[in-house]
């Protein structure tokens, strides 16, 4: 083969050979992906509300202490994500995290007795309805979260629950586009009326939101990626769970 005739031969083979490593590297990395979202449909399917996400710790684990003043975080992935990085959550306390990623109101609602009534608490903080603006399972409208937050104070408070409201955190696009699933707008609208409820409820309001945000914007150093805290974030609003709770215990 003439040199001429093997250089432009090469110069066709060289792209196409990269453009089909490419390719197969893009399809095993979709593939990966839709895997996953597939195995967590199945996992949704079986255990929509996450029963089995907690239940052999809960079943382990023994009843409080005479005194001691047990609290349990419900929540999502906010919540669940407390302590898994460098942060840890709140060490020598008798805190424990029911947090579950990608969860809305009505699934901690169904959980709520097997994950904190049965645990005998005497302080609840619930942070939910980010994942309910972003209709993670399903189209779900501001009344029907604030029906679902009305229905678990409610069992709270029959079984002698303090209560700890959390407002939603904000949002922002530093990272990744997250305002597009849950509009800034929305968010705002839901704290103010879990704030209004807190008041006619009897609970304690945790404001979370003024800490964090600049703005409507999620603060870019406190969080990871627009929707979750950082270290730095989960620092802030751990002093603000601390002193929501102390509260808490405090109204008799």
């Amino acid at each position: 083969m003439r040199p001429k005739a093997y250089s432009i031969l090469l110069t066709l083979i060289v792209p196409v050979s990269f453009i089909t490593a490419r390719l197969h590297q893009d399809c095993t990395s979709v593939t990966s992906a839709l895997e996953k979202r597939l195995e967590a449909q199945r996992h949704l399917l079986a255990d929509w509300a996450g029963l089995t996400r907690y239940g052999s710790e809960n079943s382990e684990l023994r009843r409080p202490a005479p005194g001691e003043k047990r609290v349990v975080f419900l929540g999502d992935e906010i919540t669940e994500n407390w302590g898994s990085i460098n942060s840890q959550f709140f060490k020598n306390r008798q805190y424990l995290n029911r947090g579950i990623k990608g969860q809305t109101t009505p699934q901690m609602l169904v959980r709520f007795r097997q994950d904190v009534v049965a645990l005998k608490p005497g302080v609840v903080v619930i942070h939910a309805g980010s994942n309910d603006i972003a209709s993670i399972t399903s189209p779900i409208t501001q009344a029907m979260t604030a029906e679902n937050y009305m229905s678990i104070v409610e069992l709270a408070k029959a079984n002698g629950i303090r209560v700890v409201i959390a407002s939603l955190t904000p949002v922002c696009d530093c990272y990744t586009k997250q305002t597009q699933l849950r509009p800034q707008g929305k968010i705002i609208g839901i704290n103010g009326w879990l704030r209004e409820y807190a008041a006619e409820s009897g609970s304690v309001y945790l404001d979370y939101y003024t800490a964090l945000a600049d703005g409507r914007n999620f603060r870019k150093e406190l969080t990871s990626d627009g929707l979750l805290p950082n270290d730095a974030g989960y620092a802030v609003m751990a002093k603000l769970a601390e002193a929501a709770i102390a509260k808490a215990l405090g109204n008799k």
